[in-house]
């Protein structure tokens, strides 16, 4: 008895015939159109690349920024700035003289990242918090005004736990998370991302001057890559592989997350979570974090990234203002 045809997936497998041969020259033709596609989007690419280099040679240069620890300046209540892990105070450069207009601003490099002291033995949100209050008490401050992104905001929630805080506005702040693997998977890639920073510290002005690189880098960090200015760019590509405690915090913040804070605390809590997050996004994270801050007010603007405060600094500088006013009373005329 003759054996039945060979099959895959309940289909008879045929030999290809002459009436077989107008499909098989159709695929051949498909497939040589998409080669010589190929080859056009490379040529296009490398020319596009020319343009963009040939745009960073006629940029007008910057100066540098320094690397230091801190910065202060400005008059009024106190206000207390946090960035994220990875960042330098620099960060918040885009909203510094607005709120200085108002505010006596004391923003402050993380030890263990570029321009401050070592981070010890302890990577923990908590250690950091302990040098942020030394820093404090250095300065002659009390309770103050805090605005912290990302790590920022756990060091933030941290300091107000202590009794430091006058107002609360935390700005995708870590420290909470709903499933375990999505926290890991995002220290995966900000310490990938910071190896990267880590090998290209020699290129930091290229960097920061091409369009095309700076989206490259910036895409997943904030949601407008072209705003952020080129001397807060460049400082940070430069000082890529001077973050020694970034790989320790990255170890220690996916083991346990934040407390929630008191229920009966006496500071507004405003939480801004943008929707354009793409490192931390709101449904996984913002919400499990939102669990941890009684009574806390939700905003979710539209075209903020991560790190906000170069995305729209004028909406981030009206956001915080509207929280320290409503505890302050209106300034003196």
């Amino acid at each position: 008895m003759p054996r039945p045809p060979a099959t895959v997936a309940g289909l008879a497998e045929v030999t290809p015939g002459r009436h077989d041969r107008p499909f098989l020259e159709g695929v051949r033709e498909r497939r040589l159109a998409m080669t010589a596609c190929g080859r056009a989007l490379s040529v296009a690419g490398l020319a596009a690349a020319a343009v963009a280099l040939d745009r960073i040679r006629r940029l007008p240069p910057f100066e540098p920024l320094p690397v230091t620890p801190r910065s202060r300046g400005g008059s009024g209540t106190p206000l207390l700035l946090l960035h994220g892990i990875g960042g330098t105070w620099q960060l918040w450069r885009p909203v510094l003289e607005d709120l200085q207009a108002r505010h006596d601003v004391l923003a402050v490099t993380f030890r263990g990242h570029a321009g401050a002291p070592p981070l010890g033995d302890a990577a923990t949100p908590e250690a950091l918090a302990d040098a942020v209050e030394e820093e404090l008490d250095a300065a002659g401050l009390g309770p103050v005004h805090i605005v912290g992104n990302s790590l920022g905001g756990w060091v933030a929630i941290e300091l107000a736990r202590r009794g430091r805080a006058r107002s609360l506005v935390l700005l995708s702040p870590g420290g909470a998370w709903r499933h375990q693997y999505r926290m890991d998977a995002v220290a995966s890639s900000i310490g990938a991302f910071n190896r990267v920073l880590s090998r290209v510290t020699g290129r930091s002005v290229t960097i920061a001057r091409s369009p095309v690189l700076r989206a490259l880098l910036l895409a997943g960090q904030v949601a407008h890559p072209s705003r952020m200015p080129a001397d807060v760019l460049e400082l940070h590509v430069r000082v890529g592989n001077d973050m020694p405690g970034v790989p320790p915090l990255l170890e220690t913040v996916t083991k346990r997350q934040v407390d929630q804070l008191p229920a009966d605390h006496d500071y507004p809590i405003r939480l801004v979570w943008g929707r354009a997050d793409r490192v931390i996004p709101f449904g996984e994270f913002g919400t499990a974090m939102l669990e941890r801050l009684p009574g806390a007010e939700v905003i979710r603007p539209h075209g903020l990234g991560h790190v906000p405060m170069t995305d729209d600094p004028g909406l981030v500088t009206r956001l915080v203002l509207e929280v320290t006013r409503a505890v302050d009373g209106p300034a003196p005329t």
